[in-house]
């Protein structure tokens, strides 16, 4: 079925639709595409800095996997390296989010430890866009998706609500891909997030949570997995009384945040969870930061459906496709 594969060309093409709707208001698409079903794909189907920062994400896992067993050390020093490449390229250039482009440039400063270089105070959604691939690899256990994922997140984004929201995207995508049900996932993200409301893992963190304000590590992350909980009740709200007709930003947020990007991201996939096109295109044509929306969408999508989902001269077109293939080659 090809479920990873599936997964990284989703997210890139849901990135590379949302990259032609990115800061328009809902009136302003369809004034040019009436039907949002109808949505096209470029012909030259450029991606946004999602895909861009997805892919060194990935490389810097592939590296860090053919090391070893994978260990926070082991995926710090590739993937640190791979975003400082990102920041430096001069194909940096398709509206990359501030707390990346800041964090960044702290990482490329040898000096600076990855603590130190993470920006504590953003939630934005720099940080799950691109969390799929960790949830692409079998052969990580519970805890270490659930560390990867929180690792790589604050590397740029050190806010818990980031951390619980890339840990669940990532979590997401694993469940999807090994088979579950769509109408049952909500149900597991919620015992999942319950479950590590109050678990701060000193040995994938460190001392991240010395740079946090609040009575102790737990209690703080816990109000990061508290955002999360309360996005998935305006999820499961939304999927009660569905109406695909409707921007889902109304439902679950515009996605400029971590916690929204998620939810909004999957809201777009289970009101179309046997139409993967059209589920990327709801999420493209939407109030929000649309690009993301869509990335999240495509890879939720791609996890469930497998390569199959998306047609084949969007394949054709798409932007880094033949690195996608690889890396979809590798963990399928």
């Amino acid at each position: 079925m090809g479920k990873a594969t599936g997964a990284l060309l989703g997210l890139a093409i849901g990135d590379a639709l949302g990259r032609e709707t990115e800061f328009q208001a809902v009136e302003e698409i369809t004034a040019r595409h009436p039907d949002w079903r109808r949505l096209p794909l470029p012909k030259k189907a450029l991606v946004t800095d999602d895909t861009q920062m997805t892919l060194a994400l990935a490389r810097g896992l592939r590296t860090a996997l053919a090391r070893g067993p994978l260990t926070p050390l082991r995926l710090e020093r590739p993937v640190r390296e791979e975003f400082v490449d990102w920041w430096r390229s001069p194909q940096n250039n398709r509206a990359p989010g501030m707390t990346c482009l800041r964090s960044c440039q702290r990482l490329s400063r040898p000096e600076y430890r990855w603590q130190q270089a993470s920006d504590v105070g953003s939630k934005g959604c720099g940080a799950n866009m691109r969390v799929a691939p960790v949830g692409l690899i079998r052969e990580l256990d519970a805890r270490g998706l659930s560390g990867a994922a929180q690792l790589q997140s604050a590397l740029t984004h050190g806010h818990p609500t980031a951390l619980a929201a890339s840990d669940l995207t990532a979590y997401a995508v694993r469940r999807l891909a090994e088979g579950i049900a769509p109408a049952a996932l909500p149900a597991a993200l919620r015992s999942y997030a319950l479950a590590g409301r109050h678990r701060y893992d000193g040995f994938w963190l460190g001392d991240l949570a010395d740079r946090w304000y609040g009575p102790s590590p737990q209690d703080v992350i816990a109000r990061g997995w508290d955002d999360c909980l309360k996005v998935l009740d305006r999820l499961d709200a939304a999927l009660a009384s569905p109406d695909v007709e409707a921007d889902p930003c109304l439902a679950t947020g515009g996605g400029w945040v971590a916690e929204e990007a998620f939810g909004t991201g999957l809201l777009c996939f289970l009101l179309l969870p046997d139409d993967p096109v059209a589920a990327v295109r709801r999420a493209a044509v939407s109030s929000g930061d649309s690009d993301s929306l869509a990335c999240l969408t495509g890879a939720f999508a791609g996890a469930h459906h497998g390569e199959s989902a998306w047609p084949a001269d969007w394949v054709e077109r798409i932007e880094h496709r033949d690195e996608l293939l690889e890396f979809g080659a590798l963990w399928d």
